[in-house]
């Protein structure tokens, strides 16, 4: 997908037919050093039979991202779930959607959901990366945007090449631009923690209800 980034995608034999709602995910673990290592993982796809997949740098020095990235067609990893309640609130409002780095991962089925499904609220996604070659999913964002009226992706670089067009600098100005004078809105962030944490707040201090903020941070 970029740089140290892969798409995995995984079939549960138990089942026919995996249930989750879009911006859900899934807890995988396995024992690695004669420990047992759990991680979660947003899932990147909609529904699709038992098949499922997520999206995931390799972390250096880590544990569990180097086994994923050595495991071979066939190989098996246990999981619980699908978890979590980063969703859809309902009813969908306008909404400005946050996302640093893999954070960008449960808003790809969020929004094939809606948007397909001829949700007519307005839906904005700020995306933020440090180099254009870690933007996940931009040609698919983009291609929605021109396919959608009611969605507009705004990608963003700190560290832009001589060749990017499009918007610089961190995530935050650009939340309050696309938010202007709107306080009956709903705003999403997800991604690293002191990302989501600074939205979170930004919003506070822009009187957003806390029942208007939804959101998940990765440690």
């Amino acid at each position: 997908m970029a740089p140290e980034i892969r798409q995995f995608e995984f079939a549960v034999p138990e089942v026919a037919e995996l249930k989750f709602l879009p911006g859900q995910f899934v807890s995988l673990s396995e024992t690695l050093h004669d420990k047992k290592v759990t991680r979660a993982y947003s899932i990147a796809t909609l529904p699709e039979g038992n098949r499922f997949s997520i999206c995931l740098n390799r972390v250096g020095g880590g544990l569990f991202s180097p086994h994923l990235f050595a495991l071979q067609p066939g190989e098996t990893v246990d999981m619980k779930g699908p978890l979590g309640v980063f969703v859809w609130k309902q009813p969908k409002a306008d909404s400005v959607m946050v996302a640093t780095g893999t954070g960008v991962v449960p808003y790809r089925p969020m929004l094939l959901e809606a948007l397909h499904g001829g949700a007519t609220e307005q839906f904005t996604l700020i995306y933020g990366t440090r180099h254009e070659e870690n933007l996940l999913y931009v040609d698919e964002f983009r291609a929605l945007e021109a396919q959608y009226p009611n969605f507009r992706f705004i990608p963003t670089v700190t560290r832009p090449t001589e060749h990017w067009q499009g918007a610089t600098g961190r995530v935050q100005p650009h939340v309050l631009a696309a938010i202007g004078d709107r306080r009956d809105i709903h705003l999403y962030a997800c991604g690293l923690k002191e990302m989501v944490d600074s939205v979170r707040e930004m919003g506070k201090e822009l009187g957003f209800d806390r029942k208007q903020i939804v959101f998940e941070k990765y440690d």
